[in-house]
C-alpha cells in the first residue's frame, strides 16, 4: 500500500506547462515570390545533350615520371592555387600516390622558401 500512495502523491504534469506552438512555427522561412520556370543561369542545354565531361588522367603516370623533386618549383607550382592552397586530386587529375608526394614535395619547397605558404598580397 505504501508503493500506491506514494505514486498518488506524486505531483502530475499538467498540460498547460508545455509551451504553447509559437505562430510561426510550420511555415516556409523562404520569401514566396514567384519562381521563373525558365533555365537557370549557367545551365542551359542546347538539344537535350549532356555535358560529358572526360575523365582527368594523371600527368605523371602518362609521362612516367616517378621522382617529383621538391627543387622542380615550376612543376610544383601548377599544383599550388594563387592563395597558396595545394590544388586537391579531384581538380588536378593526379591519381592518389603522386599526389602525396606532390604534397610533400610542396610542403619542403615551402619550407626552404622557395615556394610561398600564402598569397603574395
Amino acid at each position: 500500500m505504501s508503493e500506491e500512495s506514494t505514486k498518488q502523491s506524486a505531483p502530475e504534469r499538467s498540460e498547460s506547462t508545455s509551451p504553447a506552438p509559437s505562430a510561426t512555427q510550420g511555415t516556409n522561412p523562404r520569401p514566396s515570390g514567384p519562381r521563373s520556370s525558365g533555365p537557370r543561369p549557367g545551365r542551359s542545354r542546347e538539344g537535350g545533350r549532356k555535358f560529358y565531361r572526360r575523365k582527368k588522367v594523371c600527368k605523371f603516370c602518362t609521362d612516367k615520371i616517378d621522382d617529383i623533386n621538391y627543387k622542380d618549383v615550376r612543376l610544383l607550382s601548377g599544383f599550388v592555387a594563387e592563395s597558396g592552397k595545394i590544388v586537391p586530386r579531384r581538380l588536378s587529375g593526379v591519381c592518389t600516390p603522386h599526389q602525396r608526394r606532390v604534397t610533400e614535395a610542396i610542403k619542403q619547397a615551402r619550407n626552404i622558401a622557395l615556394l610561398p605558404f600564402a598569397s603574395g598580397h
